[in-house]
């Protein structure tokens, strides 16, 4: 939990930086913009809350790893991302978006804060504990983290701790090691096919090349 609250204060933070105009930069999502990557992230905060108040009396079906799957790239033809630009876009001005995420922000922060760790809870037609609930989400904030400063060179990134949490989690996941040469920004960038591996990269992946990205959903 102690990672969740790093990862998400960092990203509320980075998501609190920016100015007007980074609101209408591309992300690292692809054909996403800033802004509907932050659209994405208040229904994600919402989805933290609701499952918090989701105890179920059932056995584990997955942990903080099985949560996640390996699933193919996507094709942009998901209803539900078609209309996260859509409901972007709806805010208008960014100090709107801001408020709104900031808001169920800093709740979905407190809930976490306050689980009992041990709770069991539902999502997904899935059971896990909140702890490994809470550590899965680990994953997702570090990600859109550099999603949000993939065009922001300035910004400041994901905490080191959660950059190498994730990485040794993606890396479980999909039962493979990436290369030590390769930071753990990098790492993550490209195992899950957020940019294409250099020239030296790829020589460095050998026959791990063929097998990236690894997508999770």
């Amino acid at each position: 939990m102690d990672l969740f609250s790093r990862s998400w204060t960092a990203l509320r933070t980075a998501v609190g930086e920016l100015g007007d105009e980074d609101w209408e930069r591309p992300s690292g999502c692809a054909g996403w913009l800033v802004r509907d990557l932050v659209c994405h992230l208040v229904i994600d905060a919402q989805d933290v809350l609701i499952t918090l108040v989701t105890p179920v009396d059932a056995e584990p079906t997955v942990d903080d790893l099985t949560y996640w799957n390996l699933v193919e790239p996507p094709t942009g033809e998901d209803p539900l991302d078609a209309l996260i630009p859509r409901l972007a876009a709806a805010y208008g001005e960014p100090r709107w978006l801001r408020f709104h995420f900031d808001d169920v922000g800093a709740a979905a922060g407190r809930a976490a804060g306050l689980a009992d760790r041990g709770m069991r809870v539902g999502t997904r037609d899935e059971v896990l504990t909140a702890e490994d609930y809470l550590s899965a989400y680990v994953m997702e904030w570090t990600l859109h983290h550099l999603d949000l400063i993939a065009h922001l060179p300035a910004a400041a990134g994901p905490p080191a701790e959660t950059l190498a949490a994730a990485r040794a989690s993606l890396e479980r996941i999909a039962g493979a090691r990436i290369p030590a040469s390769f930071c753990d920004a990098d790492a993550l960038r490209v195992g899950t096919g957020r940019r294409a591996p250099t020239d030296p990269e790829r020589a460095a992946l050998g026959e791990l090349a063929g097998k990236i990205p690894f997508v999770l959903g």
